[in-house]
């Protein structure tokens, strides 16, 4: 009788002790699932900004109130902060990137300041070639870029609800 209610006893703490680590484990599932949502919310609050530029600067591209050259640019920085939408973007505006990787060798800000005026204007003259060499093709990239953008933004707005 007495090993019986010994092994109630140990059969009762070892079941109090599982049920208490499942408990742990359940808590610990939770608070990990609440960290990756709210991981998942900064990152859909971040694309949407990056998209809400990428559109500004199409537009801008469009409407000639930017430099062909410096829109590119920026777009194709934007753009490679976003690898989910990379490699399809990269595929469908070709000449952007074109022209990025064709331009991106040349000094800015502090770096330009530094060069010659004689050096600048060689590179001033490369870029406009390379911009009028591109420059249409960019146009019709930007104007699809704003409608691409555009239905990513709601796909996000979706998620982000």
């Amino acid at each position: 009788m007495v090993w019986f209610i010994l092994a109630s006893i140990i059969i009762f703490v070892l079941a109090a002790y599982a049920a208490f680590l499942m408990f742990k484990l359940r808590e610990q599932n939770r608070v990990q699932q609440l960290i990756k949502d709210q991981q998942e919310q900064k990152q859909l609050t971040r694309d949407l900004k990056t998209i809400d530029s990428i559109v500004l600067i199409s537009k801008a591209v469009n409407e000639q109130q930017c430099e062909i050259s410096e829109g590119c640019w920026r777009l194709s920085v934007l753009i490679d902060s976003m690898p989910e939408h990379k490699e399809i973007m990269n595929s469908k505006f070709p000449a952007i990137f074109k022209l990025y990787n064709e331009i991106s060798h040349m000094p800015i800000l502090e770096a330009r300041k530094a060069l010659s005026k004689k050096e600048r204007l060689k590179l001033d003259l490369e870029r406009m070639g390379i911009e009028q060499e591109l420059e249409a093709q960019v146009l019709a990239d930007a104007k699809l870029l704003v409608t691409y953008a555009s239905s990513i933004k709601e796909d996000l707005e979706q998620k982000q609800k």
